[in-house]
């Protein structure tokens, strides 16, 4: 149930053959006004709400890994806030995913906010898809700034065309990842694309294999990121091949098992085409 009159999120944004194009292309895209200020604004806060509750119980989430240099991360802020829940299953969002995908429909993986505070470091070159216990390669994740965003806040850089070979060796964040996608993407003459601005309700989607990196926070305003990872309905859980997907399976995927359609309470379908 909508709250508020104006912020219907369930109106579809019009997708231009261009961009899907571009997106299939590159491996990246970023849309402009996918969601207006007003809307933003008015989801922020229940999304913070719901970031500094997570934060106050020091739960880790199931995570492996501690991000914490780099970012505040809380994950699945849907089931900590109702108004939280609203923006996360977004209609006009989750049939952007598909669109862009060509997927007639799409299932949650999950969400995440990500908090930069002033002075955050790096985040290193990764490919999403190595934490994802997921068959496909139908997965991409919307990332949408809450505030305006400067590279200097810490801003993504996309490896254009990364996406499209799968031969890389797969490996956590970490500054080994860093140093060995540093080189992929030399030797491999991948063009580096940088957003300069990236205004609140702006969002770019990347696809599970892009290889992404994001700068540091240098300036003295946190910067704060919803994304929401999304993937084709009827997509089946994966031989798990490493620890943290092993994790994200236990976590996100509860009772499910290897070769299962990828379908738990935790992951409603947000988009099925009518």
């Amino acid at each position: 149930m909508i709250s508020h009159p104006t912020l219907d999120l369930s109106k579809e944004f019009a997708l231009s053959n261009e961009q899907r194009t571009t997106y299939q292309r590159d491996g990246h895209i970023l849309l402009r006004g996918l969601a207006s200020h007003e809307e933003v604004y008015f989801y922020r806060r229940f999304i913070l709400d719901a970031v500094a509750e997570v934060t106050r119980q020091q739960d880790s989430q199931g995570r492996i890994s501690d991000y914490s240099a780099m970012f505040t991360q809380v994950t699945n802020v849907w089931r900590v806030n109702e108004m939280a829940r609203q923006f996360v299953f977004a209609r006009r969002f989750a049939g952007v995913a598909a669109e862009l995908m060509g997927a007639k429909g799409v299932r949650l993986y999950h969400d995440q906010a990500l908090i930069k505070e002033p002075g955050g470091k790096p985040t290193p070159w990764h490919q999403d898809y190595y934490y994802w216990p997921l068959d496909t390669e139908h997965s991409l994740t919307m990332w949408m700034p809450l505030v305006d965003i400067t590279k200097a806040m810490g801003s993504m850089g996309f490896a254009t065309g990364s996406h499209r070979i799968g031969a890389f060796k797969e490996m956590p964040i970490s500054e080994t990842s860093q140093e060995y996608f540093e080189r992929v993407i030399k030797e491999k003459n991948f063009p580096v694309h940088t957003n300069e601005i990236i205004n609140a309700g702006d969002a770019t989607f990347h696809a599970g294999r892009t290889l992404h990196s994001a700068h540091p926070n240098s300036s003295t305003t946190r910067r704060e990121v919803m994304t929401i990872i999304y993937y084709a309905d009827g997509t089946r859980i994966m031989s798990i091949d490493n620890e943290h997907r092993k994790v994200d399976m236990e976590v996100f995927h509860p009772g499910q098992k290897p070769g299962d359609i990828a379908a738990s309470e935790l992951n409603p379908l947000l988009y099925s085409a009518r």
